[in-house]
């Protein structure tokens, strides 16, 4: 499991520097976003009813960058449903590494993010601006990133892009305060 750990952080280490180098050259040569592509990513979204709409909206977006894209729910927006169901199934996911990153909306984008941090391994983060999507990666590694419902669709969208293609920056600080995180988890986890 450490093992893999490790591998995982080098290759975001050089996936970080991969896209540093090819994002100074994208001014001069536009073809190179190409190579920031997905390569097939697997993505989990999951929303309540109020989140249902730009989950709908953001779903559309991924499936035409060629993103894969698994829908936890919820499966329309006309009944009031829970957040927590959808936000553990989501987890669960991450946590199972069914998906690579997860996508969570409700309408503050609060609720479901404190639940999907209630999943062992998940470091949700509850965004609504680029600098924090791209903090919370560089520094903390999130896998899931929650939005508002209420959000504009075109912030919600350039939020996505940017959880998506930022890195984990592999700092040394960065990798033991997570370390930190996993280990207490792994202390204090309770059977259900």
């Amino acid at each position: 499991s450490f093992i893999i750990h490790e591998k995982t952080h080098d290759l975001n280490f050089h996936a970080f520097i991969l896209s540093f180098f090819l994002l100074l050259f994208t001014d001069f040569h536009p073809f190179v976003i190409m190579f920031l592509g997905c390569d097939n990513m697997k993505i989990g979204i999951a929303s309540d009813h109020r989140g249902y709409q730009m989950k709908t909206k953001i779903v559309k977006y991924l499936q035409k960058k060629h993103y894969e894209v698994i829908d936890y729910g919820t499966k329309d927006g006309k009944e009031s449903v829970d957040y927590p169901d959808f936000a553990f199934a989501l987890g669960e996911a991450v946590r199972d590494h069914i998906v690579e990153y997860g996508i969570a909306i409700c309408g503050s984008g609060i609720g479901i993010s404190i639940a999907c941090n209630k999943v062992d391994g998940v470091r949700c983060a509850h965004v609504s601006t680029i600098k924090e999507t791209k903090m919370t990666r560089i520094d903390n590694d999130a896998n899931v990133i929650a939005i508002s419902g209420a959000m504009a669709s075109f912030k919600a969208l350039d939020i996505v892009d940017a959880f998506l293609k930022t890195p984990f920056s592999n700092g040394e600080r960065h990798v033991r305060r997570i370390q930190k995180i996993t280990d207490y988890e792994r202390r204090h986890h309770r059977d259900a």
